[in-house]
C-alpha cells in the first residue's frame, strides 16, 4: 500500500480528476443545466486543434486523403464537462457515410414517440436497437417508413438540434431507404443521399451527451441503445484490445471505399472522449482502426498523463 501513497498526493496536487472527484463517477448523460452547456462550436481548442493536426498529418497517406477532401476527423474530449475540447480537420465538408446516418433515423424516432406521432411498441424499440447494434438495414427501412423523410429532415433541421444546416456545410442527412427500391431525396447541398460531416456528427453525440436530444430521458433511452455494439470492426476492433474496460456508444457505415465510424467512449480518468472519422478510400477500414490510437496521443498530450504513467511505473 505505501508504494501507492507518492502517487496519490501527486495527483492530488496535480489536480487529476480521480475517480472520488466531482463528475468523474457520474455516468452520462453529465449533471449540467442547460444554461451552462456552451454550443460545440464554442469549444474548439487551439492546443487540441493543433495537436490533432500534427498527429494526423505525420501520417503521409492521411495528409494527402485530408488534401484531397477525403478524409475528415472530429475529436471531443469530455474528461472534463467544465473544459470540453473539441478539434477537428475538414470539420464541415459533408461526405457519404453509408449506415452512420442511421443516428438522424434514431433521434427521429425518439422525437416522434415523444411528440406522439409515433406509438411505442415492442416491434419499433426493437427495431430502433438493432439498426444501430446491427446496423440492420430492413429495421432502418422499417423506421423511415413509419415516420417519412419530411419527418426526419425536421427534425435534424429543428432549431434546438440543427444537425443539418446548409449555412454550415450541411451535416446528417437521410434521404433514401436502405432498401434497393425507394425514391431518393439528396440533400440540398451535395446531393447525398445518405451523409454526414464530423462537425455534427460530434455535436450529434455531444448534445446526447449532456442529456440534450430530446430530453434526458430520451437521451438516456438513445445511450443504452448505441451501447455495446454488436459489430466489431474499425474503431471498436481497437479499443477492445486496448480499452477493453471502457464502455462504448457507437455507430459506423460501410459501402464500397466509403467507411465511417464514430464513437463517445466512456472509460476511466482521461479516456472519455468522442471521435467520428469520415474516409474515401479502399485502406478506409484499417486507417480508422489505426486512427484510435493517434488521437488517444493527442488526448494524452494535453492532459497529466505522461506525468501520471511514469509515476505508476
Amino acid at each position: 500500500m505505501r508504494k501507492y501513497v507518492p502517487l496519490l498526493l501527486f495527483l492530488i496536487l496535480l489536480n487529476v480528476r480521480v475517480s472520488t472527484s466531482k463528475n468523474t463517477d457520474r455516468e452520462l448523460p453529465y449533471y449540467l443545466t442547460a444554461e451552462k452547456i456552451r454550443p460545440l462550436r464554442q469549444l474548439v481548442n487551439k492546443n487540441l486543434q493543433k495537436e490533432l493536426e500534427k498527429q494526423l498529418k505525420q501520417n503521409k497517406t492521411w495528409a494527402r486523403l485530408i488534401g484531397k477532401k477525403k478524409m475528415a476527423v472530429g475529436l471531443v474530449d469530455i474528461s472534463d464537462s467544465s473544459n470540453i475540447k473539441f478539434a477537428r480537420v475538414n470539420g464541415d465538408m459533408m461526405m457519404y457515410a453509408a449506415s452512420l446516418p442511421k443516428l438522424a433515423i434514431l433521434l427521429a424516432a425518439a422525437q416522434s414517440l415523444e411528440d406522439g406521432t409515433l406509438q411505442e411498441t415492442p416491434e419499433i424499440l426493437h427495431d430502433m436497437r438493432i439498426m444501430i447494434s446491427r446496423s440492420d438495414n430492413e429495421a432502418a427501412t422499417r423506421m423511415i417508413d413509419r415516420m417519412g423523410f419530411e419527418k426526419i429532415e425536421s427534425v435534424l433541421i429543428d432549431d434546438r438540434y440543427e444537425l443539418y444546416d446548409p449555412q454550415r456545410g450541411g451535416g446528417l442527412w437521410v434521404g433514401k431507404r436502405y432498401a434497393k427500391k425507394g425514391k431518393r431525396y439528396p440533400d440540398p447541398l451535395m446531393g447525398l443521399s445518405h451523409g454526414a460531416s464530423v462537425t455534427q456528427v460530434c455535436r450529434f453525440y455531444y448534445l446526447l451527451a449532456m442529456g440534450q436530444l430530446v430530453n434526458r430521458q430520451c437521451s438516456i433511452q438513445m445511450l443504452d441503445i448505441l451501447s455495446d455494439p454488436e459489430i466489431h470492426h474499425k474503431f471498436v476492433n481497437t479499443l477492445n484490445n486496448i480499452a477493453p474496460e471502457a464502455k462504448l456508444y457507437r455507430k459506423s457505415g460501410t459501402w464500397r471505399n466509403w467507411h465511417s465510424d464514430s464513437v463517445m467512449v466512456w472509460g476511466p480518468l482521461w479516456r472519455r472522449y468522442i471521435v467520428v472519422g469520415l474516409i474515401e478510400d479502399k485502406q478506409g477500414e484499417q486507417i480508422l482502426r489505426d486512427l484510435i490510437p493517434t488521437v488517444e496521443e493527442v488526448l494524452k498530450s494535453q492532459s497529466n498523463y505522461k506525468i501520471v504513467e511514469r509515476q505508476i511505473k
